[in-house]
């Protein structure tokens, strides 16, 4: 995520990859008008039905532009499967038991292949899908730049060492959006991405029974709101059930940070924005300014959506698998 595409973005020091640039390609928008103009709709169409299939599903799908974008960049190289040279990133430990809805991406791929047969990278699907399932759930639409390719190679190293966790306080996640030239700002409106979609109770149980090694509930949670995630999360109880991420799960709102600023976030990563004094402002600003919200996260995600490594790449036919050419062998990063 960059806030100028003319500087280049310093990644993780811990890491011997590429550093992500947002000048590798010539990003633009309608960057398929020729090549396959009805791109843009037919993804919106498939979107549309996997909607109207599970109401979830395209908050799930939204969550996979950020968990693509942060690894090396927006090259599609979370949906690759594992090879027995390669650990892909669906295994990171921010990725397993929690991204879904691949078979979405699948679908969308599919259908563009039969109208345009390798033309439209898997990375811009994401980032189209994505944008889709923000304005299908009645948040803000805006016009994506395009023109990625598809990476040769995935990395659960990179992954692990990027992604944060629940757990992350605001310090963190600060320090790690500032890495990729990211905002306070830009934090707390790519945050609010959290207006839909739900999250598993193993994402919170430690908050409700062991905060910060204390044995006692998180203090922050509002003593109702933890009646209720109690209820939902019991002590030893099943860590696979799901709750809302906010009061209005399936609509594209600020309803997320009303919840913050009463105490009422679901994951500590969420609450930490309202009680941590550099973010808190933008929380309470977003919380009564919903057009405010909006703005922000356009910005955010278009700067997201700059982020690319400067790797080779080729457009993938299918989004799981590089296309390997006779007598090739996929490159071999993580063994």
């Amino acid at each position: 995520m960059s806030s100028t595409i003319l500087l280049p973005l310093l990644f993780l020091s811990l890491l011997l990859y590429s550093a992500v640039s947002a000048v590798a390609s010539p990003l633009r928008p309608k960057f398929y008008s020729g090549s396959c103009p009805q791109a843009e709709q037919i993804v919106r169409d498939v979107m549309k039905k996997a909607m109207e299939r599970e109401t979830r599903s395209v908050a799930s799908v939204m969550r996979l532009q950020f968990h693509d974008c942060f690894v090396n960049g927006c090259d599609g190289s979370l949906l690759l499967d594992d090879t027995p040279n390669m650990l892909g990133e669906k295994l990171a430990l921010s990725n397993i038991d929690s991204l879904r809805s691949y078979e979405v991406v699948d679908e969308i791929k599919e259908a563009l292949e039969k109208a345009c047969p390798g033309v439209v990278s898997c990375a811009d699907i994401v980032v189209m899908a994505s944008r889709d399932a923000v304005a299908l759930s009645g948040g803000p639409k805006w016009e994506v730049k395009l023109g990625r390719v598809d990476s040769l190679t995935a990395s659960q190293e990179a992954s692990n060492e990027i992604m944060p966790s629940p757990r992350s306080n605001a310090t963190y996640l600060i320090d790690l959006f500032n890495r990729f030239n990211l905002s306070v700002k830009d934090l707390v409106a790519l945050s609010g991405s959290h207006s839909i979609g739900k999250a598993r109770c193993f994402s919170i149980v430690f908050r409700l029974y062991n905060q910060s090694g204390t044995g006692r509930p998180d203090p922050t949670i509002e003593p109702s709101f933890r009646e209720k995630l109690d209820k939902l999360c019991p002590r030893g109880g099943d860590e696979s059930v799901v709750g809302a991420l906010d009061a209005t799960p399936v609509i594209f709102d600020n309803q997320y940070f009303k919840d913050l600023v009463k105490g009422r976030g679901f994951l500590n990563s969420d609450q930490t924005l309202f009680t941590f004094p550099q973010t808190r402002e933008y929380v309470k600003m977003f919380s009564l300014n919903q057009s405010a919200f909006f703005d922000a996260f356009v910005v955010g995600m278009i700067k997201m959506g700059d982020l690319q490594s400067g790797r080779p790449g080729e457009v993938r036919r299918n989004c799981r698998v590089v296309n390997k050419r006779p007598g090739e062998a996929l490159i071999d990063v993580d063994r």
